[in-house]
């Protein structure tokens, strides 16, 4: 790639930064997001998403816009000791005339579904907004976002035609890229994930395939067409959706039989070609999200989604299910239901990872509290402010004196459910936290078989 190329990167959540740091490495990079409190804080060196250390993310931040810098002059850095011999770095900014300079945008805003689960696309026609006031002649506007096919060039080019007064595919391109990211995990990072590339004409497919080639390590794939490129993404988290669904029905149908899933998982597991999916909840911004897009386009076409949808019920479906399975073992061991207190373990989507975003573990908690019992929540990985936000209920950071250190049994706890695998519960001594008479309900699957009374 021309190392003359200057990249905006619009949204820096858990796809946009990581991309935009590695992108930093090689490139002059903007970052914009229109939250302040965010691109302060980012400027300040430190990311609270976790998806970068602190020391990675000030190796790249520059103190200064590099797309300003006409003289060649190496831009001063946080970290002294990143010598460059052109005018890369990360500069994040909420000004447009910041990113004015830019001939390749990247957008990667969150592609939600509303309450009825249809796809909502306000992030992405705002983001194209924004980058059809600043675009000109000759750039190129790649999208990251989750879509179904035909959105990238039926829904957001035209915002952008209209805003900017441009022509696609003659004034301006687009290409479309989509992201795997995997928050929290520290193994799969941006730049060890295979990427799908993709282009408005054969040439365009080209010029954002070496750009991501540039500095993806696990290499690049460019598809035909933008339209195959957004089917690929949609149908990656579809796939595991429709998989755990399956695991789901299993376990709902060995729970009646009185057969451990886990046992009969590990047993089938024994053959070369099984597939290696857990029962669980399925929550997330992708999982639990991207296969309502898929399937709200086919019945847009006139095919109605069977296998799909039905998916979407049964993993939807899992925190009532849960719910009353504790309360079934509290009847079989005539623990008083109404007014027990309930120590759920974790908040986030999943473990070792902050992002509470459509987190299936608040189900298993409303629908407990259905029943009468008092649920407390204990997440050392979530943030309290926004749990509080978003869900509307207390999430202990640290379990207070009286509870890690119960004297009294009147402190101790009923039930114990973990529904998510933080590493820092695996430690936990369970039986301190316990009344005598108790329930341990286990849906990950990962306490010793006899810590715990049932596992999902």
């Amino acid at each position: 790639m021309d190392k003359k190329n200057k990249i905006a990167v619009i949204g820096l959540g858990y796809v946009g930064l990581p991309l935009a740091r590695l992108l930093a490495t090689k490139y002059p990079v903007v970052g914009f997001d229109i939250n302040r409190d965010r691109v302060a804080e980012l400027n300040k060196g430190h990311d609270n998403t976790l998806e970068l250390e602190d020391s990675t993310l000030q190796f790249v931040l520059v103190k200064e816009n590099p797309f300003l810098l006409s003289d060649g002059s190496v831009v001063p850095n946080v970290n002294e000791e990143f010598k460059t011999e052109s005018k890369q770095g990360l500069y994040c900014s909420t000004s447009l005339d910041d990113i004015k300079q830019a001939n390749i945008y990247i957008i990667t805003v969150p592609t939600p579904v509303d309450k009825h689960n249809r796809p909502d696309l306000t992030p992405l026609y705002k983001a194209s907004e924004t980058v059809g006031k600043v675009l000109k002649k000759g750039d190129i506007v790649i999208y990251e976002s989750t879509v179904y096919p035909g959105v990238t060039e039926e829904e957001c080019v035209p915002v952008l035609e209209s805003v900017s007064g441009l022509k696609f595919n003659i004034d301006f391109f687009a290409g479309y890229s989509p992201e795997r990211i995997n928050p929290g995990d520290k193994q799969h990072t941006v730049d060890q994930i295979l990427k799908v590339t993709s282009g408005s004409t054969p040439e365009i497919g080209k010029i954002v395939d070496q750009l991501y080639k540039s500095v993806i390590t696990a290499g690049t794939h460019l598809a035909p067409t933008i339209k195959v490129a957004e089917a690929s993404k949609v149908i990656e988290n579809s796939q595991r959706d429709v998989n755990i669904a399956f695991m789901n029905e299993l376990a709902k149908i060995f729970s009646l039989m009185d057969i451990d899933t886990h046992d009969v998982l590990e047993a089938a597991g024994t053959k070369w070609n099984f597939l290696n999916f857990k029962p669980g909840l399925v929550g997330g911004h992708c999982i639990g999200v991207d296969p309502f897009y898929l399937a709200q386009k086919a019945q847009e076409i006139g095919y109605y989604s069977e296998l799909i949808l039905s998916a979407r019920r049964l993993n939807d479906s899992m925190g009532a299910f849960v719910a009353s399975q504790v309360i079934k073992l509290m009847i079989q061991k005539n623990i008083p239901i109404k007014g027990a207190k309930v120590l759920n373990l974790g908040i986030t989507f999943k473990e070792n990872c902050p992002d509470i975003r459509n987190s299936k573990a608040i189900d298993v908690i409303t629908n407990l509290e259905e029943y009468g019992v008092e649920v407390i929540t204990y997440d050392p990985w979530a943030n309290a402010e926004e749990v509080m936000d978003e869900y509307g209920i207390v999430c202990l950071s640290e379990l207070s004196p009286s509870h890690s250190h119960p004297n009294e049994e009147s402190q101790k706890f009923d039930v114990i459910i973990l529904t998510v695998a933080h590493q820092e519960f695996l430690s936990l001594d369970l039986n301190s936290y316990l009344k005598e008479k108790n329930v341990v309900y286990d849906v990950k699957g990962v306490f010793l078989k006899e810590m715990i009374d049932k596992r999902l």
